[in-house]
């Protein structure tokens, strides 16, 4: 759960990152804060055996129906950060699952998967695969800024989480 958790973390923040609206110590806050979100949700609807069982449970998801999703909403409220400063697409949704983080950028587009963990060995391309999948998502996406990569001090491998609460330690 913790390298699934902290893929989709990154994934979020490469995006906010993207955006250019949040200083670097206000996205490591929000980040700090919706990775602790979301081990606490996700604790108990965690199934190794059947990694779609809870699958919508463990969806983050905006649309035009749903514009803040209530842990990214929680998040930000929790880091004083402002969610209209994110600058996540309108129409995003992405599945935290065993084993893997999907993706779909629109309503209408089909999902692409951002990782996948087969449990045997480490994925060394993990932090190259997650920018792939950034720029997949930005490179339709229309925000009025510039998506200019970031400077070169961008981490380059996924961050460790650690939760001392989690039972998968």
């Amino acid at each position: 759960m913790k390298d699934e958790i902290a893929a989709t973390v990154f994934f979020i923040t490469r995006l906010v990152r993207k955006h250019d609206k949040l200083s670097k110590q206000k996205t490591e806050k929000f980040a700090a804060k919706l990775t602790k979100l979301l081990f606490e949700k996700y604790k108990n609807h965690w199934y190794l055996e059947n990694p779609s069982k809870g699958q919508a449970f463990r969806c983050i998801r905006i649309n035009k129906y749903c514009s803040r999703d209530p842990m990214l909403e929680q998040a930000c409220a929790e880091s004083n950060v402002d969610f209209e400063s994110l600058g996540l697409p309108k129409e995003i949704t992405i599945w935290v699952d065993p084993f893997g983080v999907c993706c779909r950028y629109g309503e209408r587009n089909p999902p692409f998967a951002i990782v996948h963990f087969d449990g045997d060995e480490e994925d060394r391309d993990l932090s190259q695969r997650i920018s792939q999948a950034v720029d997949k998502v930005t490179s339709d996406y229309h925000s009025g800024t510039s998506s200019d990569e970031e400077s070169s001090q961008e981490p380059k491998t996924i961050p460790t989480v650690s939760n001392p609460n989690s039972v998968y330690q």
